[in-house]
């Protein structure tokens, strides 16, 4: 037998063994040999790891494998009835997040969309929580909590996916113009600013004061706070609250404010959520 013969044999086989390995379906879990290599297995009734943790299983490079990694105490949301999730949906109800962001479909939309941030490192949305922006209330949650926030904002955008597939987010714009002061100073950072803050409707930041409650979205469903029980905030409740908060809340700290008809108005009208596409969806 000659050496080509010998060389188109063997040429054969090979092309025989590609095709099989090409038509054979990979095995189960195929990818879970590569993390076992770094990571101990704690779940084998759950499926892949990267149906938990994300990742990348096709190759052995840290770094890519890792791309999009959930450490397992950012993954509780991927199991059924997590309590996580659960604590974590409380607390952001009892936060009153979609005051201004959207979760779960539901909230407004002076803020980001947390449905979209399902895609987002979870050391993103802590840091967020933990150092929120300019306007964002500061919760001071502690890391049991932010851990279970975020579960909850990956459940929440799991099952509400954001319209048109994942991609980076429109930026929402915060305007942080300069306004006169003294008495031709808009009526919110004239009466209100030295103690709150809040998103307007129109997505500019008003006021500078942090001893009191940030009053963006006040008049939406979501607003967590109440004048008094049963009681929701409108434009009247808040007209009664500011001539005596003490009539609606005995023992209220803020002292009663005069403002005049003529400014009370715009003063309502810088606290109301304008339509879609910056306002309420859902309740």
């Amino acid at each position: 037998m000659g050496f080509p013969v010998l060389i188109l044999r063997a040429m054969l086989v090979l092309a025989c063994l590609v095709s099989t390995a090409a038509a054979s379906p990979p095995p189960p879990f195929a990818g879970k040999a590569r993390c076992l290599a770094c990571h101990r297995l704690h779940a084998p009734t759950e499926g892949d790891c990267v149906s938990c943790h994300r990742g990348n299983p096709a190759t052995e490079r840290k770094a890519l494998a890792h791309a999009g990694f959930l450490p397992a105490a950012y993954a509780r949301f991927t199991r059924a009835g997590a309590p996580e999730v659960r604590r974590g949906r409380e607390l952001l109800d009892r936060s009153g997040c979609r005051r201004c962001h959207l979760s779960g479909g539901e909230g407004s939309r002076l803020a980001a969309d947390l449905d979209a941030a399902f895609e987002a490192r979870p050391v993103r949305l802590h840091d967020a929580i933990r150092s929120p922006a300019v306007y964002m209330p500061d919760f001071r949650f502690d890391e049991a909590s932010v851990r279970e926030l975020v579960n909850a904002i990956y459940a929440n955008g799991r099952e509400h996916p954001r319209a048109g597939g994942p991609g980076p987010e429109i930026p929402a714009k915060v305007h942080f113009a300069a306004r006169p002061a003294g008495p031709d100073a808009p009526p919110f950072p004239k009466y209100c600013g030295p103690c709150h803050r809040a998103l307007s409707g129109t997505g500019s930041g008003m006021g500078g004061g942090a001893v009191g409650p940030n009053l963006s979205a006040l008049f939406t469903p979501f607003y967590p706070g109440r004048p008094a029980a049963g009681i929701r905030w409108t434009p009247e409740a808040l007209g009664r609250w500011v001539a005596n908060p003490r009539t609606l809340r005995p023992g209220a700290l803020m002292p009663p404010l005069r403002i005049p008809a003529r400014e009370f108005g715009p003063l309502i009208e810088s606290l109301r959520i304008s339509p879609d596409p910056r306002g309420i969806i859902g309740r």
